[in-house]
């Protein structure tokens, strides 16, 4: 029997994937696994039973990942589950930060006692017009499971598209419409677009990319939409140049009190995943993961381990280890099968920065004994007994 533990409300469509061997626990202690959307997981106390946490979505800056690591707990997140919606929050950004349709709006909304606002309206509309987006440039910095669908919808409406990722991963690649242009230098998507949209995790080469560096080589009038994290972009360095006519707009998913209320930026809080269907395609993809790794030891989305997947277990028995990325330990298990009698048929190790992961099939059930010896192994972080 397993048990998970729920720090935020999750979709009930992911919760009724969970088979009859799981159970909710009221309390993390008494858990195995933790589902997280937003609340904030680094004071808390990891109980030693814990073995993984799935955030359903896919920023997981509420996670302490290093922590989690050095204790054996696989943290898994959902890309690509909240894609869509996040992509069409993009294009509502746009639309809004190229025609002054919230001015109007509120235009309407002081007007509304006026009977004659009808026909005011065809005086005042003037001062809130603004342009289209078919025609100008769009760079898209980053083309993971968001970008690419930003990318490939932009070139449907007209838009011309330029798509920076040095690290583009196959899949997205092969997903990339051929009218989009991807571009080696991203000083070239800063020189040439209208509009600059960023879909890059938030690492140390990565914090405020966007900063008065890259703002001077933009054009005039340039918008800036960030709904990846704020921390992205040295926001003080927007607002200056806001002020100084460089920025037409700046649109930000990430309230926050250096933006909110300023002159020309339009601040979303954190919209970008907020529909229904977004939390379901996250709930069932994290619950998933979870089943996957408590069952057969397979990883998929790991961002604190290294995917690794040998399939539902057909051997006698499967034994997972979680250890440091070091040298010599896989002879070390070998041989503690070995001492032990017990067969090893099949095995993988991967590895992911400072940690690795190791599954091994073997041909007997694994005894208690060898167990605590892969335990005692210097290196080793937490052994699983699968099957």
């Amino acid at each position: 029997m397993f048990k998970y533990h729920c720090l935020n409300p999750i979709a009930n469509v992911g919760l009724d994937l969970f088979r009859e061997n799981y159970t909710k626990a009221d309390d993390m202690k008494d858990a195995q696994a933790v589902l997280v959307r937003s609340a904030a997981m680094h004071d808390l106390d990891l109980p030693e039973g814990l073995e993984a946490v799935a955030r359903a979505g896919a920023g997981v800056n509420n996670i302490p990942l290093d922590k989690c690591a050095d204790q054996g707990i696989v943290v898994f997140n959902t890309p690509g589950a909240n894609a869509n919606g996040v992509k069409e929050l993009v294009f509502a950004g746009m639309l809004l930060a190229s025609r002054d349709i919230i001015g109007g709006i509120n235009w309407v909304l002081e007007n509304k006692d006026n009977e004659n606002v009808g026909k005011d309206a065809e005086k005042a509309k003037k001062a809130f017009a603004g342009c289209e987006i078919a025609g100008k440039k769009l760079g898209v910095i980053g083309l993971g499971a968001i970008g690419v669908k930003v990318a490939n919808a932009a070139t449907k409406l007209g838009m011309d598209v330029y798509g920076y990722d040095p690290f583009i991963s196959v899949n997205a690649a092969w997903s990339l419409s051929r009218f989009v242009k991807h571009i080696s230098n991203v000083e070239d998507i800063y020189r040439e677009c209208d509009y600059i949209t960023i879909h890059v995790p938030l690492l140390e080469d990565t914090k405020k990319m966007i900063n008065k560096d890259a703002l001077s080589l933009m054009k005039e009038g340039v918008v800036i939409l960030n709904f990846a994290r704020d921390l992205l972009a040295d926001e003080e360095a927007i607002i200056q140049a806001i002020k100084e006519g460089k920025v037409k707009k700046y649109v930000s998913d990430f309230a926050n009190s250096i933006t909110a209320g300023q002159e020309g930026c339009i601040v979303i809080p954190h919209l970008g995943a907020s529909t229904e269907e977004s939390e379901d395609n996250c709930a069932q993809m994290a619950v998933r993961e979870l089943m996957d790794y408590l069952e057969n030891g397979n990883i998929h989305n790991s961002v604190n381990y290294p995917n690794c997947d040998m399939g539902v277990c057909s051997a006698a028995g499967r034994v997972a280890v979680l250890h440091k990325n070091v040298k010599g330990l896989i002879g070390k298990y070998t041989a503690v099968m070995g001492n032990n009698n017990i067969n090893i048929s099949d095995m993988t190790n991967k590895s992911r920065g400072d940690y690795a992961y190791s599954l091994l099939d073997i041909d007997s059930p694994v005894t208690e004994a060898a167990v605590e010896q892969l335990k005692g192994i210097e290196g080793v972080l937490k052994v699983r007994v699968i099957k």
